[in-house]
């Protein structure tokens, strides 16, 4: 089973079309919410599921924060990006 992947955005970041690119090549699938849609309470828990990252993008594959493109990419490069999403 393939873990889910979750990409929070917003409209101009260019490493948020980075990460969305990436994944789309290599056809895995993922579920894109937008900061600005969502409320100040939800912007909270994600600010405590992240360790108060506050750029963009914020991935998560399953519930496991990874970081942002520079963290997706590397984990890709590095063939662990397939093995967390097979886990």
């Amino acid at each position: 089973m393939t873990a889910s992947v979750t990409v929070y955005s917003t409209p101009i970041c260019p490493y948020c079309a980075n990460a969305k690119q990436l994944l789309q090549s290599k056809d895995i699938a993922y579920t894109e919410i937008g900061l600005h849609d969502i409320s100040s309470d939800e912007r909270k828990a994600l600010m405590q599921k992240t360790n108060n990252y506050r750029t963009v993008p914020q991935i998560f594959v399953g519930d496991t924060f990874i970081g942002g493109f520079d963290e997706l990419n590397k984990l890709n490069q590095d063939g662990k990006l397939d093995e967390m999403l097979n886990a």
